[in-house]
């Protein structure tokens, strides 16, 4: 443990079987584990992604602060490897879970997760009766011949098994979930061609413009995913509340980089230059004083009303 790191003492180990006798708890399998704290009626899932796994093993599950914050019961799904939960270890500790009647004591259960934590919550949701799900910026699967389309993360995908039975495509998983919502970037070609795999009529969409493939991060930067999670849990809906609360993401660096960014890769230089205009009279962006700069000496005739 490096200095100065927290240091993480994991909840009670059990026998996943002696679940309900317990209000905090943990199980480890081969290939992951999960960890359980109490709290209420309400039943929070999260899954972990390929930046919560840069973090060594115990670590808190990803969303556990927000959780309790919440005042939600919480059940992380944490994975020991980049894995996308491509192993036997999750959905055999969630059916075991199901068996002894875990879920049964919850009013209501939403899984959550980014990236690969969103194709673990998607594909195992159908295991347990009445889950919904929030999937930020999902892969359907990282299978070569299904998905050609994404060539991303190739390290990992690499080392891990995507060929094969079960759970190999999250989008055959969808139908089977009562109540999905899907946050995604149109502007990110992998992620929009994913989002249009996993839709269905228990699928609502949210095209989020410019937040790119870490989407979360944009709604967490702008204080919106706790109303986002509230409301979805009440509603099965995203609505008005959450785009009302990401109007701050205009004030967030991490989203005008990413706006000039897809000016740039659409060729459209005027726009490109009147963007980068307003967001250096706010700061001097570097990526907006390098963008501009590209696109006078690309077009120098744009000088004159720049």
């Amino acid at each position: 443990m490096a200095d100065g790191a927290t240091q993480i003492i994991l909840p009670q180990q059990i026998d996943i079987e002696d679940a309900l006798e317990h209000d905090t708890f943990s199980h480890q399998g081969e290939f992951g584990a999960v960890w359980f704290e109490r709290r209420g009626p309400i039943l929070l899932v999260p899954f972990d992604n390929l930046a919560t796994l840069d973090e060594p093993y115990p670590r808190l599950p990803w969303l556990h602060k927000r959780a309790e914050d919440l005042g939600y019961s919480l059940l992380g799904v944490q994975s020991f490897a980049k894995d996308w939960f491509r192993n036997p270890t999750a959905p055999d500790l969630l059916r075991r879970l199901v068996k002894i009647g875990f879920f049964d004591q919850f009013e209501k259960i939403l899984f959550v997760g980014a990236s690969m934590g969103a194709f673990g919550a998607l594909n195992f949701a159908p295991l347990v009766p009445r889950a919904r799900v929030l999937a930020f910026s999902p892969q359907s699967t990282m299978n070569r011949t299904i998905v050609p389309f994404d060539a991303r993360f190739p390290y990992a995908v690499r080392r891990t098994n995507w060929e094969g039975q079960p759970f190999l495509d999250a989008a055959a998983a969808v139908p089977y979930i009562p109540k999905v919502a899907i946050l995604f970037d149109p502007f990110v070609p992998e992620d929009k061609a994913h989002a249009m795999r996993l839709n269905g009529p228990n699928v609502q969409l949210l095209k989020a413009g410019h937040y790119t493939h870490e989407a979360i991060r944009v709604v967490i930067k702008s204080d919106a995913l706790h109303a986002m999670i509230r409301e979805f849990i009440e509603t099965d809906q995203i609505g008005l509340e959450f785009w009302r609360n990401m109007r701050a993401r205009r004030s967030l660096r991490k989203w005008k980089r990413a706006l000039v960014d897809s000016l740039v890769k659409k060729d459209h230089p005027k726009l490109t230059l009147r963007a980068c205009n307003i967001l250096l009279k706010e700061e001097q962006f570097f990526f907006a004083h390098r963008a501009r700069k590209e696109v006078l000496a690309a077009h120098p005739e744009l000088e004159k009303g720049s």
